[in-house]
């Protein structure tokens, strides 16, 4: 191995620091490490683990998933996943120790959380020493290891300007050293959360998943539950199964469970379980209302629309978005249900009478008469359109929703509409969406974005494979290789 050692000596003989010009100081016992050093952990059977030197922690942390604790005679221990390389998630590690504690550890956002400790040897550059380690369920770490003060204590000082002080370890080497870990590739494990086996877009992504020589399990929302527990949270399913061995779960799920739905998500995300949607951007895109605000917060045109709760007055709601024809949604309507379409103003004012008495929220929204029906579906995933098509109300209906009987052709999309598609999209935060645009004379607007767009459509419209790009993006996101 290379052996780079810092100017400061590397930990060879005395170290001598300037202090002042008649001071020297003479630091016999320290080796030097910089900002960054290699560590392995042979005990753990992890060969080489990037660390970030953090003095400003106090105890190191590891980055691990599936945390488990469990008895071994007497004694508590602690099963968990390692991804030790920053790049390579599909490269996972399992590993157990006995457990110290479980310490309440405060983020830098300011939050705590409970994590397990371990004591194991720590080798740096052939220094071994046991460290106390804790586990952080965190998969955004950069580092997927920080060396705390403790580690360093009356061992190392720090040069941070430096890295690698204690030797580095080439590319080459490094995929010598995880080829073991590389099995020969037997595909992911992806959960299909929905609610109906037999629907087309379900059915269309169980089999492209299977083509791409993935799992793919239908998990009926229903028959999931969850515990809850700071160190051993679970998913189960139906008979008591527990579902730990996902990669992926992939939302499809109905207005009519989002919230338990959401919950089960956010369930999977701390279990490390990456989903394609998360809950917060689901929940999000459901509240018809929250999304308008957010829309207009970051400058996507929308209808003009108004919001009341069974309002007293009725004429200046009407007045307030410009008056009939008026478009009257009840804000929990789905696939055009609960939308009516007003002609006159008075008869504006009798449909919003009739929603008062039913104490409910009401959305008015000007009817953009010039689109004659039309809207624009763009699919969006992973940031880009994938494909596009223009439905057509049937005859005297102005919803151009498929469920609606309408019809479905190809269309070019401007560049403006793509942007717009893209970035509703990104405000939302969705990796896979359905935009629905409308073009009006003041150029083209957003009506809504649906967290769970149909496949059916999209697909027989435009023959593109939609389900294999969506397989394909959370191949991408877990830095899967084919």
């Amino acid at each position: 191995m290379d052996h780079h050692h810092s100017d400061l000596g590397g930990g060879h003989g005395p170290v001598h620091y300037e202090i002042n010009q008649l001071t020297t100081i003479i630091l016999d016992d320290f080796k030097i490490l910089g900002s960054e050093e290699w560590c392995r952990f042979e005990e753990l059977g992890i060969p080489a683990i990037k660390a970030r030197v953090d003095s400003g922690a106090k105890t190191s942390s590891m980055q691990a998933n599936k945390i488990k604790i469990f008895s071994k005679g007497l004694e508590d221990w602690v099963r968990f996943e390692v991804n030790p390389l920053q790049d390579n998630r599909s490269i996972s590690i399992l590993c157990q120790a006995k457990l110290v504690d479980v310490r309440s550890v405060k983020s830098s956002q300011g939050i705590s959380e409970e994590r397990p400790v371990i004591k194991t040897p720590v080798n740096i550059g052939g220094n071994v020493f046991e460290i106390e380690v804790t586990l952080a369920n965190r998969d955004t770490m950069e580092y997927r290891m920080l060396l705390g003060r403790e580690a360093l204590n009356a061992r190392y000082l720090v040069d941070p300007s430096q890295s690698f002080c204690q030797g580095d370890i080439s590319d080459e080497e490094m995929s010598h050293k995880y080829r073991p870990y590389q099995s020969d590739k037997t595909g992911l494990s992806i959960g299909l959360l929905a609610s109906n086996p037999e629907l087309y877009s379900n059915k269309r992504i169980i089999e492209a998943g299977e083509i791409r020589g993935h799992k793919v399990v239908f998990l009926n929302v229903e028959n999931v539950y969850m515990k809850l527990d700071a160190s051993s949270p679970e998913i189960r399913y139906r008979g008591g199964n527990i579902l730990d061995k996902f990669d992926a779960v992939i939302p499809r799920i109905k207005p009519s469970v989002t919230f338990y739905g959401c919950a089960l998500l956010r369930q999977f995300d701390t279990l490390g379980v990456y989903c394609l949607n998360s809950a917060d951007s689901i929940s999000k895109s459901r509240d018809k209302l929250f999304a308008s605000q957010l829309f207009s917060k970051h400058d996507i045109h929308i209808p003009i629309t108004g919001f009341a709760k069974s309002p007293m007055d009725t004429k200046d709601l009407i007045r307030m978005v410009n008056g009939a024809p008026l478009i009257i949604k009840l804000l929990e309507s789905t696939q055009g249900k609960g939308v009516v379409l007003a002609e006159t103003n008075k008869a504006a004012e009798s449909v919003i009478n009739a929603f008062k008495s039913v104490q409910t929220n009401i959305l008015v929204q000007e009817f953009i008469k010039e689109a004659n029906g039309q809207d624009i579906r763009c699919f969006v995933v992973n940031g880009k359109v994938v494909a596009s098509m223009q439905r057509q109300a049937q005859k005297g209906e102005f919803r151009a929703n498929i469920h609606q009987g309408g019809a479905a052709s190809l269309i070019k999309i401007t560049s403006e509409e793509r942007k717009l598609a893209i970035k509703s999209a990104k405000v939302l935060n969705l990796d896979v969406a359905g935009v629905d645009i409308i073009r009006s004379n003041r150029g083209p607007l957003l009506l809504e974005v649906n967290s769970s767009p149909g496949l059916e459509g999209i697909e027989n419209t435009t023959g593109m494979d939609i389900a294999n790009v969506m397989i394909e993006t959370i191949e991408r996101k877990l830095k899967y290789a084919q």
